[in-house]
């Protein structure tokens, strides 16, 4: 069952068709169903089987052959729904145990009759060819191989059976392993091995298998026969390596096997078969699939289940998408398409029989009989599923790597009729396989990808078939674009339903990721597109991601876990499982980094024990690895980094994150507030890319000032002027500075409460709230530096140059006279102080001051350390707009960049 992507694509044809036929295909008509679907896989480069082939059309023939309405007269053999098969590969029947494991399953499936098929144990077939391959090698130890192979099967049958039944057994297997030595000694002397002699020797390991796994069931009491296949399975071997099974007479000896052998229970060999001149031959590769589903087809059963070691077919390889899940139901399309590219699921030739009675497939892993495993049948035709949910398109992603794409261009092919033909009979007699065809209809340039290791054969046929055009410039080049992958999605109804392909476009291009180019046939089941090798994993994930996790996954990095950080995490902590259950989104913290150590970790830090992890696993700060660690896990499509310190370094990171895809989310004002070019740069990447970067919490914490002014200018309202008291620390000292107290008393008490910095002096300077007021001026438009806004700083000149903050507090109560003259000469006007910042728009500039209101003004009904911000605009010009609450602390400040994080998760998709 294994597939895997060189084997499907080792094929050495190239049959195309030209891109414009398409074929419409019902289901309810079923013979011109198969014919059209094989003629569209030839367009695709797909044939049925794997191995060096090129196609052929004697598939259809096969089909022309059974007429549809076989006669149901059939003697015992056929009552359509009783029957049930079951295919047991050779991991299945790999030890005694999982012999009994399997009699278990057959016997508990309570179907009225059953018939199984099994492979040989596992490895015997390979040893089986070895002999072969050391006797025809003239070399001695074949003798040694074979009595290894009698050794395995009769140790098992020891385990498993006893009395005559193990005697029966131990006879026969004695009896063929002699004639096998016969049969070895003369391919030794021959030195050569006919395939038919080949096809004979390898089939024992079957009839073994099926001959001990018949005796263990009937050693149940239960009635049950074995069947040499073939004597009943017919096929023509057709030129390639492949066979057609001929159905009619393949019907007749099954009639008559069973009339001779009425049982409940058949255990037939798989893989093995007769030619019609009775040689005995094999189904080639996964040929014991290939013969339950022939089988099934035959006896009309109910359903074929096929048992392996894998729960079902998934959603995309678990390898690369961790996250992928294991698929309900799939229609034989989806499935046909699936394993065309290179998903484990079947060969696309085992569905070919089924499809035509619409049996359904069953795999299931025979290890975990609890998983339900993926059904394979018509899809059913229902008009009250739920439209909204788009997985109910988009079944599965699987890519291809090491491909290059070629690309022929030029003005002169457009209207020449044949140019396509001759290029593809050029890729042809190269004998390149070409994987997917695009072609615009203008037919400048048609573009195709073939296997990298192809690549240079099919450039050089293509120059030297189109050196003249080349040389008068009629084609203008034959490109090659090396190190691509294709990532195709597959489901039902994908083209038919507006807004697949959109969202898979669209999480390509959140994930940043460039299409090289893209195929969609009509035939509705696929969508492929190729992309850079490097992002293939990427790609494969960020789709995956967008149509099965429906949530938005985000991968962050939290810089600096100080008082607002540390916060932060732990408010993460507190939101995160609801978030995921209830809006879909997945916060994953990938790494922490403080100034000196940093915590990373794949999965997602455990936010409940970040502090004792850092304390244990922390490792030396390193900005740049740690970005790498966030940014560079593929399994997540988004990365964002949280930067809670007020660093103007790590803000000089911004431009260059952003530009490599990384969303920015931050509550430090450095990066908006510093040079005017260094801003200018930040937006104009921030409006050309689909990477976002959020900054509600560098002005007022978590108020929303920064969106509500965005909302306004977005709208097309005209700002005039914002006006606000931006910091807490002063907001409280001036609320408190009345009934004559003295001004430095009331800084002493902000700072025992913890409103102001260690040092008063930063808060009383202005230069928080000029930075906070260089943040709207720039947001409204207007481009001013930090050096262009006066601010009047509340620090007394002497004592600007105080070497400690202690110092600072025993000089103050000396300028407390100033500060108190001025509070009185507002209280005699019927006004107050208070310490505002105003961006006056009209006039293009902005002041940090120390201004007077009257005691009516919305300014002057403040309290605590609350925030105000004014917005007068052309819409608000009588009653300005205004935001008001506590503008700073640990929890709202962090309650402001949480915000920003999920507008991002938002952005990104998730459910509003």
């Amino acid at each position: 069952m294994t597939s895997s992507f060189s084997a499907a694509v080792s094929h050495s044809h190239t049959y195309l068709h030209h891109h414009h036929h398409h074929h419409h295909i019902f289901l309810s008509q079923c013979r011109p169903f198969f014919l059209s679907r094989r003629l569209h896989s030839l367009r695709k480069g797909l044939t049925l089987s794997r191995g060096r082939e090129s196609p052929s059309f004697t598939v259809c023939a096969s089909f022309t052959d059974v007429s549809p309405n076989v006669s149901l007269e059939e003697q015992e053999l056929c009552k359509a729904e009783i029957w049930s098969v079951h295919k047991f590969g050779g991991t299945c029947v790999g030890t005694s145990q999982r012999i009994k494991n399997v009699a278990d399953i057959i016997l508990s499936d309570d179907s009225e009759r059953k018939l199984v098929v099994v492979s040989a144990m596992s490895k015997i077939t390979d040893m089986m060819y070895d002999l072969i391959y050391k006797a025809q090698s003239r070399d001695e130890s074949y003798i040694s191989a074979l009595d290894a192979v009698l050794e395995k099967h009769s140790s098992t049958a020891h385990d498993i059976l006893d009395g005559d039944n193990l005697a029966t057994f131990l006879s026969q297997l004695h009896h063929d392993i002699n004639n096998l030595k016969a049969m070895l000694r003369a391919i030794y002397i021959a030195g050569h091995a006919t395939e038919s002699f080949t096809d004979f020797v390898v089939g024992h390991g079957e009839l073994w298998s099926a001959q001990m796994l018949s005796l263990v069931i009937r050693k149940n009491g239960t009635d049950c026969k074995w069947m040499d296949t073939r004597e009943v399975l017919i096929v023509n071997p057709t030129s390639s390596n492949q066979v057609d099974p001929d159905y009619l007479e393949s019907e007749r000896r099954l009639e008559k096997w069973y009339s001779l052998n009425p049982c409940k229970v058949i255990i037939a060999t798989g893989f093995i078969a007769s030619t019609p001149q009775n040689i005995p031959t094999t189904l080639k590769r996964d040929g014991s699939d290939f013969s339950a589903a022939i089988i099934g087809a035959l006896l009309r059963a109910r359903q074929v289940t096929i048992w392996t070691d894998v729960d079902g077919v998934y959603s995309a390889d678990p390898r690369k998408v961790s996250e992928a899940v294991i698929l309900k139901t799939l229609s034989y399309q989806e499935a046909w398409e699936m394993s065309y590219f290179g998903a484990n699921v079947l060969h696309p030739r085992t569905i070919i029989p089924v499809m035509r009675y619409g049996i359904p497939i069953m795999i299931r892993n025979i290890f975990n009989l609890s998983a339900p495993g993926t059904k394979i049948c018509q899809p059913e035709v229902n008009d009250h599923e739920d439209k909204q949910n788009l997985q109910n398109y988009v079944k599965g992603f699987a890519t291809i790597d090491n491909l290059a794409l070629v690309n022929v261009e030029g003005t002169g092919m457009a209207g020449v009729p044949g140019t396509a033909s001759a290029i593809f009979g050029a890729v042809k007699d190269v004998g390149a396989n070409v994987i997917m065809i695009s072609q615009a209809s203008s037919e400048h340039s048609v573009c195709f990808a073939v296997p990298e290791k192809e690549v240079k054969a099919v450039a050089e046929a293509l120059q030297s078939r189109f050196r003249q055009a080349l040389d008068n410039g009629r084609l203008s080049q034959v490109a090659v674009i090396p190190n691509c992958s294709i990532l195709a999605a597959v489901g039902q109804k994908m083209a038919s339903t507006p807004g697949v392909s959109a969202t898979l476009f669209n999480a390509l291009a959140k994930a940043n990721i460039n299409v090289r180019a893209i195929a969609q046939g009509c035939s509705e089941y696929n969508i492929t597109v190729v992309i850079k090798r490097e992002d293939c994993i990427k790609a494969l994930r960020a789709v995956h991601s967008r149509f099965y996790l429906s949530r938005t996954t985000i991968a962050m990095g939290i810089i600096g876990p100080g008082l607002i950080g540390s916060t932060l995490l732990d408010q993460l902590r507190d939101q995160a499982s609801i978030l995921k259950e209830e809006f879909n989104i997945d916060l994953r913290v990938l790494g922490i980094l403080g100034s000196k150590s940093m915590l990373l970790s794949d999965a997602g830090i455990d936010l409940a024990r970040w502090r004792e992890l850092r304390e244990e696993r922390g490792e030396a700060t390193d900005l740049e690895r740690f970005v790498q660690h966030v940014h560079g896990n593929h399994f997540i499509p988004n990365t964002a980094l949280v930067d809670c310190t007020a660093d103007s370094v790590i803000a000089g990171y911004y431009h260059d994150w952003l530009r490599k895809g990384i969303h920015v989310v931050t509550p430090n004002k450095k990066a908006n507030s510093g040079p005017l070019d260094q801003y200018l740069r930040l937006r104009a990447l921030q409006r050309q890319s689909y990477t976002h970067y959020f900054y509600e919490a560098t002005v007022g914490a978590g108020l929303p000032i920064v969106s509500t002014l965005r909302g306004l200018l977005e709208t097309g309202d005209r700002i005039l002027q914002i006006e606000g008291i931006f910091s807490g620390t002063l907001s409280y000292i001036f609320n408190n500075f009345k009934d004559g107290r003295a001004f430095s008393e009331v800084v002493a008490e902000a700072k025992e409460a913890g409103y102001t910095e260690p040092d008063p002096r930063d808060d009383l300077s202005g230069t928080d709230v000029a930075r906070k007021v260089i943040i709207l001026a720039r947001e409204s438009g207007l481009k001013l530096e930090l050096s262009d806004i006066p601010v009047e700083s509340l620090v007394p000149e002497p004592l600007r140059v105080c070497a400690s903050a202690q110092e600072f507090m025993q000089e103050l109560p000396k300028f407390d006279p100033e500060f108190a003259k001025k509070q009185e000469d507002a209280e005699k006007a019927g006004e107050v102080l208070r310490y505002v910042g105003v961006v006056d728009v009209t006039n293009r500039k902005g002041v940090v001051e120390l201004r007077k209101y009257k005691k009516d003004h919305p300014f002057a009904q403040l309290s605590g350390s609350d925030n105000i911000i004014a917005f007068t605009t052309r819409r608000y010009k009588n009653q300005p707009l205004i935001v008001r609450g506590p503008g700073a602390g640990a929890q709202v400040t962090a309650g402001g960049i949480f915000s920003d994080i999920l507008r991002l998760a938002s952005y990104l998709g998730a459910p509003s």
